[in-house]
């Protein structure tokens, strides 16, 4: 497997084609969303292995985050609507020494809509796709870089930041000067510094007790010529949003509930608006739980790889055996232990769905002769046929559903 891993290959444009061609999940008003985020794959005690980054890793305790070498990964997916652990994954890409994170993002996420409207996963007249990030992501940044394609990006930022309001209209001065560009302070920190919210929220939820929603419309960070803003030609723009701020009244695990601020790239919001983008936003932590099945079941970062190009050939073959794992879904049965309580069929979760993937291949329709050989002959992969005894099974699946 290894040998496989080192030496061989991927049609890697093949394989996008096939993972954008899939149906995605797709929210009420058939809004399609996708969340990115990094995870590393660790590697500290690789010290011959090049291209590893420090890779920022969250510690047990407050306070007690670490940076160890590895290689973080982007990983672009599809959300589901409502509580769950499925995603669908179109895309991730490995990001080296040299990337700019939020120049490497955006192209990612580029190309991601690109191959949607590509396929016609994405038409004219269709709400636009909402992208949701994390506050390591330069959500303003994403919004600029992405404002000729049909979508919408919103963001957590920190609690710390400072925003401007829109700048007052210009009047007239006997000696003249410049009209303002910016607008006084919104310090987050600082109530007193809020004007009164354009739409306010009261919505009762099942985890979270009541949740207050505040949004004020129109406000933009200052930007300077640093950062990812060093190399911007001509003036700086001004990239306003909305701003929404989120109150739940507890957290699981009697936690103390901290206000979460969100931007949005949108202006003009209304009270269903507010309430789509945060709730949207929640769900974004299902991407954990594909994280955690990667590791901990499926064991992407298990390999103890030396070349960075192997391990890429290796997140490709993962993510492959989980978009099978998600066509499989309506048909796995429930092979659950003898502690765990019973779950419906249409909330069965991927470890589960992988529990009884083994039993679809004795009663699936035998494929014929001239389908397997074509199947063989397709993937021309040396890597993807030293490992075909291990995804066999989803190579039969996926054909079968195709």
């Amino acid at each position: 497997m290894y040998d496989a891993l080192n030496q061989g290959r991927i049609d890697l444009r093949r394989l996008l084609r096939a993972l954008t061609t899939l149906p995605l999940p797709r929210f009420a008003d058939g809004r399609i969303v996708l969340a990115v985020d990094v995870s590393p794959w660790l590697r500290s005690d690789a010290a011959c292995s090049p291209d590893r980054l420090f890779c920022h890793v969250y510690g047990r305790a407050k306070s007690a985050a670490q940076f160890i070498p590895g290689w973080p990964y982007s990983f672009v997916v599809a959300l589901e609507p409502g509580r769950t652990s499925w995603t669908a994954m179109p895309d991730v890409l490995r990001l080296g020494p040299a990337d700019d994170a939020t120049a490497v993002t955006a192209s990612q996420l580029r190309d991601v809509i690109d191959r949607l409207i590509a396929c016609g996963q994405q038409q004219t007249g269709d709400p636009h796709i909402l992208i949701v990030c994390d506050a390591g992501h330069d959500v303003t940044r994403l919004a600029w870089v992405l404002r000729d394609l049909p979508v919408e990006v919103t963001g957590r930022i920190r609690a710390d930041r400072v925003l401007r309001v829109p700048a007052p209209p210009y009047e007239y001065h006997p000696y003249g000067g410049r009209p303002p560009k910016h607008g006084g302070e919104f310090d987050l920190k600082d109530p007193g510094s809020w004007p009164e919210p354009a739409v306010t929220t009261v919505n009762e939820t099942a985890s979270y007790g009541k949740a207050d929603t505040r949004a004020w419309n129109r406000l933009h960070p200052r930007l300077t010529h640093r950062a990812a803003w060093l190399d911007h030609e001509g003036k700086l723009p001004v990239v306003e949003g909305t701003l929404i701020r989120l109150q739940v009244e507890y957290l699981p695990g009697d936690r103390d509930a901290q206000p979460l601020w969100l931007w949005w790239s949108g202006t003009g919001a209304d009270p269903p608006d507010v309430d789509r983008i945060w709730q949207a936003y929640l769900r974004r932590f299902d991407l954990e739980h594909t994280f955690r099945l990667f590791k901990q079941t499926l064991g992407w970062t298990r390999p103890k790889l030396r070349n960075p190009r192997a391990a890429d050939r290796w997140t490709w073959i993962m993510i492959a055996a989980h978009t099978q794992l998600r066509l499989a879904r309506p048909l796995a049965i429930d092979l659950r232990r003898p502690w765990e309580q019973p779950s419906p069929p249409d909330r069965l979760t991927p470890a589960r769905v992988r529990r009884g993937f083994r039993s679809l291949r004795p009663t699936s329709a035998r494929l014929s002769h001239n389908v397997r050989s074509w199947a063989v002959k397709a993937c021309r992969s040396r890597a993807f046929m030293a490992i075909d005894g291990r995804l066999w099974g989803e190579v039969q699946l996926h054909l079968l559903r195709s």
